[in-house]
């Protein structure tokens, strides 16, 4: 099968059913150490991990790694910009789950991210990015521990698919004149807008397939939450690209109304629940009006169009979900995109889940990561139906390879995904109480030591891992 590989002889392989993972207990799961600093960080995560699984299953259970090859590495055996070669994909599709540290971005030659070509390649859909505060860990926030979400962030569309074409380009030139000449003008809404002759093109599609499996798979993370924490929040900027965003915000909503509708209620139903609940003889009209501010300047048609909402809302769910049964159910809301930077900060508590396209999943979650600590602490999964890779969010910082002193959180917690992912949870646990326990001893490396007040001795990395295998019960 493979060129370069050998796979291990002992160990059994992942397969996939409906979208869930089989999982023997004895996995081969391939590895990708990373460039620059995973010559550091992988080993102390293999080391915590194996440590994390014999002790939580006293040695019934076990992990056969396969080193495969991406990055810079892969060039060293494969060849001159062969950063991602075929022997890597071909373990990754015949064992269905992988974990890997950063690679570094392609400058020269080969392809644009390492990271996007791999989630296309296995159409990996849902980025998930947890962000929760290990008390201890330096913050810039002052409620850092008020913070415990979860980004999905949808993978494959958006801007990040990658189609663009440079100013002058005669394709580019094309499109525009297309635009301008034909389309535009044939769009009644868009009025007289003309697309600068000196532009680059980029083109956004956001697909309702690709939106209602993000919101799917959110919603399916919030039904195994604690009963507080079941809300999905989508995030998006349709006020502005009604067909793209708000398309998705819309898709979101159909999604959890109908394929969810016994386990989830909507921010808006909630409340012409609730005021029936508080007001048992409310009438449609006077329902209408509490959920729409500026009810009374709407024109005549839009009034009907909300008291026609109250109305079927109260016909439909009712029964099941009225009388303070919706308060049981998992709570689906939207908000603009550009609100939620700062709702995150000033509010962090009340959200859990946030659903969201790609680019501002990206920006979110690295907002995120920076209030519970920095992506030196912010673990990543990604997601499809038939295969899952796990990885580090930061980058490789290649003048600290090999000095034994970055911070291995990041790969070490993507690793804690994987785990649940597996349906490990115990040896999870054990590693998440380990790093906790480390942290609120001052046990860190030394971007967290340098940070910490008053300031503390570092920790080398393997050391850090020893420290947290050493807290496991």
């Amino acid at each position: 099968m493979f060129d370069k590989l050998t796979a291990p002889t002992t160990g059994s392989k992942i397969t996939f059913k409906d979208g869930k993972p089989i999982v023997p207990d004895d996995p081969i799961i391939p590895f990708i150490r990373g460039d620059g600093t995973g010559v550091d960080i992988w080993p102390a995560t293999e080391k915590v991990i194996n440590a994390a699984v014999a002790k939580a299953y006293d040695g019934k259970r076990k992990i056969n790694w396969f080193k495969i090859y991406a990055g810079d590495e892969a060039c060293e055996k494969y060849g001159t910009f062969q950063y991602l070669p075929q022997d890597t994909l071909k373990a990754i599709e015949e064992y269905k789950v992988a974990i890997k540290g950063p690679l570094t971005t392609p400058v020269g030659g080969g392809i644009r991210s390492l990271n996007v070509a791999l989630r296309q390649i296995f159409n990996l859909y849902a980025c998930v990015r947890p962000s929760r505060y290990y008390p201890g860990t330096p913050s810039p926030h002052k409620n850092p521990e008020k913070l415990d979400v979860i980004v999905y962030r949808e993978n494959t569309e958006d801007i990040y698919l990658g189609i663009e074409w440079r100013k002058d380009d005669p394709i580019a030139i094309q499109l525009i004149n297309l635009l301008n000449t034909e389309l535009i003008p044939a769009t009644p809404e868009h009025g007289k807008k003309q697309i600068p002759q000196d532009a680059g093109i980029g083109i956004k599609p956001i697909s309702k397939t690709g939106s209602q499996r993000l919101v799917r798979k959110a919603i399916e993370n919030a039904l195994r939450l604690p009963k507080t924490k079941q809300k999905v929040t989508l995030v998006h900027k349709g006020n502005i690209m009604k067909y793209t965003e708000g398309a998705f915000r819309d898709w979101g909503y159909e999604l959890a109304t109908t394929e969810f509708r016994d386990q989830c209620v909507t921010e808006r139903e909630s409340w012409i629940l609730s005021n029936k609940e508080a007001d048992p003889d409310i009438s449609l009209e006077a329902n209408a009006r509490k959920i729409s501010p500026g009810y009374d300047a709407l024109t005549a048609e839009k009034k009907a169009e909300i008291c026609q909402e109250v109305e079927s809302v109260l016909e439909e769910i009712w029964d099941t979900h009225g009388d303070g049964k919706w308060q049981d159910k998992v709570m689906v809301n939207d908000r603009i995109a550009d609100s939620i930077f700062q709702q995150i900060q000033t509010r962090p508590d009340e959200y859990s889940i946030l659903a969201t396209m790609n680019l501002n999943g990206d920006y979110v979650s690295d907002a995120a990561a920076a209030i519970v600590g920095g992506l030196g602490m912010s673990p990543g999964a990604n997601i499809g139906d038939n295969c899952a890779i796990f990885e580090a969010t930061h980058g490789t910082a290649p003048k600290h390879a090999g000095l034994d002193r970055i911070n291995p959180g990041s790969v070490m917690l993507s690793g804690v995904m994987m785990l649940n992912f597996l349906g490990w949870p115990e040896a999870a646990e054990l590693i998440q109480q380990g790093l906790a326990n480390a942290i609120a001893d001052s046990k860190v490396t030394y971007d967290l030591a340098r940070l910490m007040e008053p300031p503390v001795a570092p920790l080398k990395c393997s050391e850090f891992a020893d420290a947290i295998v050493s807290y496991f019960a």
